[in-house]
């Protein structure tokens, strides 16, 4: 196959850039319609119990989580100036399309009796703009006496305002919501600016639209410097311009590529899949040092271009085969996660993976083909360098002091497992937020003063039409918010309970000691100043907090950005209280929105990634077999492996990083690709075991002197290529850089240490006739392209004599 694979290259060399090129333009057409996702990551399965019921609440009560959160700290708030500005300002932002409708202390409404019409008017406090000071003053007194607002709307005590915007439905998932949020920011920053004050946004439809903004940057940043960092790693490494050059053209072509294979799957740009193309740039490059070491080790052997171009082909490729398969399956793990961000990312990963292996094989002796012989230069280093002097060291350190390898081994290793058994499983709904990004601080200061801005909805089922109206419900209703008031991570709930108490406060004319449940006699009374849903064509005041039927009303709280850990310990304490107040065989009581469905998302996601770990091990597993065959090499060959993972969990328990989606999904992709280094030292190990007639030592020691060189040039840029993504602004990404970064190094170094070792100690033990005749042949030196049946270029008569061997 390999023979075929060679001339097909190398005697179509025109053909294959023109159907390369035609591809690329194509691909290139695709990748520029691509999008951003601008909707909520779904972290369940849409037949998942916890999703069905957060989907029929937003049936029956509306999107939770729609609305911003603007808070200000501003002790000079009610006075003219200031208070006449706030006013101009909610209704500004208020008369913008795309906003539903906009909550301040400039814009405030209030139950007003109307004793002609028998029913209560929904006025505002401030009908117009005040002219005095008096005004204001009138106002704020009215404010402050109405229970309803206070810790909700304002914090009296700090002096914290907020306005609450609530967005249309139709902008909260479409990218109109870029421009709409950015139009209000300009608009209430400006406020800021004219009198110094510090505005604080959050709220899920502003953190959403920030940090999707923050993924489209970050994906051209990541891109465009990883290029520059992996180019000037090949520059030092090589020192030719033209091996970077190309190596540049295949990894450039192979994000087009990606790019446009996410808009024909019909995908948008997430916070997954925009590191796709960085990742690719990181990938191709490793590729590209394999087959670039290999062209040069070759040619500098016998000086054959021709015979060079085809063991580089023949040999890396068949290697590079495997072990990209192997880091695809590391990806492609993520699709049996059933979560749709993490499934998009590992089809996408897996397949542009793969397709760049053959880009890669393809192009770089296509383009090699072209140009001039290797002069000395690009050679140095095969010889002579830093890296050269390390192998040496390691080969020394490996024959001669294999005993202090094994103890240090266990020390690590060791602590590795104490460090695991302090990992912490945990997340938050935000939990991708760097703690030093403003948006995080902003956060904070509304937890502070308001408790939080994250949505917990409670949905009660009466079960009887009319139910919620009945005295009894509603006491239960308030006694549960009492509980509810306990819990210093809730905000003060709103519910159809509140509305009653303000009803009966503005039934009593205003009078704040009146904020309460009416009795019985005082019921029907006030709810008859309630109009009634649908009546006269106008939404009542209650039509938020019940159902149509009067049978179903919520309770809506707003959390505190706590982990998963501290909401399952709230949700399982709060349950029992509920259960003793609305008794499961009369009522029907949910626990729902964001906060609920991202606990239960996090849990069932961490669940996957442990099974997607598993299956990327076993996967890795079968393909080392199909390889290796003998059961005790595949067995050699994972330990050097599994040591990266161990310590790499270890540390993440030492520096009290988490278990997490964003975490757990590092220990496959590290796997698939530290795996590599494993597949290119074994498979060349064999080789020379024929070449030296199975004498074990004289084997180690040339393989490890043979790959070590593209082992150590791979790691240095997968090292530096995974560490750039430290400098992203999501905790997740920054996480999978320093985490993979350092389980890179640690492979590095177990399969250069380690596994030599191993193989030494074990000496004959380890050569079984299975590994002696695996099923699948990596490299065969003895079979040859047949060289005079191919002709690359015609070589002028100085060339062709530098060509003989």
């Amino acid at each position: 196959m390999w023979q075929f694979l060679v001339r097909l290259i190398l005697r179509n060399r025109p053909l294959i850039l023109i159907i390369i090129g035609l591809l690329t333009v194509f691909m290139g057409y695709e990748g520029s319609k691509v999008k951003m996702s601008y909707e909520m990551a779904r972290m369940l399965p849409k037949d998942n119990k916890y999703n069905i019921e957060y989907d029929k609440f937003k049936q029956e009560f509306g999107q939770d989580g729609s609305v911003i959160f603007v808070a200000i700290q501003d002790p000079k708030l009610f006075t003219l100036r200031h208070f006449d500005d706030w006013y101009d300002l909610s209704n500004e932002v208020r008369n913008l399309k795309g906003v539903q409708e906009v909550l301040s202390v400039a814009r405030i409404y209030a139950l007003e009796r109307n004793d002609s019409l028998k029913k209560f008017d929904f006025v505002s406090l401030v009908p117009k703009r005040p002219t005095t000071q008096q005004e204001v003053d009138s106002i704020k007194k009215s404010i402050y006496n109405l229970k309803l607002y206070d810790g909700r709307l304002f914090n009296r005590k700090t002096d914290v305002s907020l306005m609450m915007i609530t967005l249309e439905k139709e902008i909260l998932n479409s990218k109109k919501r870029i421009p709409l949020i950015r139009q209000i920011t300009n608009l209430i920053d400006t406020y800021g600016k004219d009198y110094n004050l510090e505005i604080h946004y959050s709220g899920l439809p502003y953190i959403r639209t920030v940090t999707s903004k923050k993924v489209q940057n970050e994906l051209l940043f990541f891109v465009f410097l990883s290029l520059v960092i992996t180019s000037i790693l090949l520059f030092i490494l090589f020192r030719t311009g033209r091996a970077v050059l190309f190596a540049m053209i295949v990894v450039i072509i192979a994000v087009i590529w990606a790019l446009g294979l996410i808009v024909l799957f019909g995908y948008k740009i997430t916070i997954l899949t925009g590191i796709i193309p960085p990742l690719i740039i990181v990938i191709g490059v490793e590729n590209s040092i394999f087959l670039l070491n290999k062209y040069l080790s070759e040619y500098r052997e016998h000086g054959n271009k021709v015979k060079a171009l085809s063991r580089m082909i023949s040999r890396i490729g068949h290697a590079n085969l495997l072990t990209n398969a192997t880091t695809a399956a590391g990806f492609a793990a993520f699709i049996i996660t059933s979560n749709e961000l993490l499934i998009e990312f590992g089809i996408i990963a897996s397949l542009n993976i793969m397709i760049t292996y053959l880009l890669s094989l393809f192009l770089l002796p296509v383009l090699f083909s072209f140009f001039p012989v290797p002069s000395p230069k690009h050679m140095k280093h095969l010889d002579k360098g830093w890296v050269n002097r390390f192998v040496h060291t390691v080969t020394g350190i490996v024959l001669g002091r294999r005993k202090l390898i094994y103890i240090l081994t266990f020390i690590f290793v060791t602590g590795g497992i104490i460090g695991i058994t302090m990992l912490k499983t945990t997340g938050n709904v935000v939990d991708d937020i760097s703690k030093k990004d403003k948006l995080y601080k902003d956060m904070i200061f509304l937890e502070k003063n308001f408790k939080g801005v994250m949505p917990l909805e409670i949905v009660i089922d009466t079960k009887k039409k009319n139910g919620v109206l009945r005295l009894s419900t509603l006491r239960k209703l308030d006694q549960l918010q009492d509980t509810l008031a306990t819990y210093k991570e809730f905000s003060k709930p709103v519910s159809v309970v509140e509305v009653v108490k303000a009803a009966k406060q503005a039934f009593y004319r205003g009078k704040a000691s009146m904020y309460s449940l009416p009795n019985s006699q005082e019921k029907n009374f006030i709810l008859g100043y309630v109009p009634q849903l649908g009546k006269h064509n106008k939404k009542s005041i209650i039509d938020a907090f019940v159902d149509t039927s009067f049978r179903k009303t919520r309770i809506s709280i707003q959390m505190a950005n706590i982990g998963s850990n501290d909401i399952e310990r709230i949700l399982n304490s709060l349950q029992p209280k509920i259960d003793s107040i609305f008794p499961p065989s009369k009522y029907k009581v949910t626990l729902t929105g964001t906060s609920v469905v991202f606990l239960k998302g996090t849990n069932y996601l961490v669940k996957n990634l442990f099974m997607s770990l598993a299956l990327a091990v076993v996967v890795i597993t079968i393909l080392m077999a199909l390889i290796f065959s003998s059961a005790r090499m595949i067995l050699i060959s994972l330990i050097p492996n599994i040591i990266p993972q161990i310590m790499t969990a270890g540390m993440m328990g030492y520096f009290d990083i988490s278990i997490k989606p964003s975490t757990i999904l590092i220990f496959s992709i590290a796997l698939g690709i530290s795996v590599d280094n494993t597949i290119h030292f074994l498979s060349r190990y064999r080789l020379q075991l024929k070449n030296f007639n199975w004498k074990v030592k004289e084997s180690v020691i040339a393989a490890l002197e043979e790959t070590g060189y593209s082992m150590v040039y791979s790691a240095i840029v997968l090292f530096f290529g995974f560490f750039i993504f430290t400098l992203s602004s999501f905790g997740g990404t920054e996480a999978l850089g320093y985490l993979v970064s350092f389980t890179l190094v640690v492979a590095l170094f177990s399969n250069l240490f380690v596994l030599p070792s191993l193989l030494l100690t074990l000496d004959k033990r380890a050569l079984t006739k299975a590994f002696r005749e695996p099923l699948l042949e990596v490299f065969d030196e003895e079979e040859d392209i047949e060289l005079d049946k191919l002709v690359i270029e015609e070589l002028k008569p100085k060339e062709e004599a530098e060509e003989k061997p």
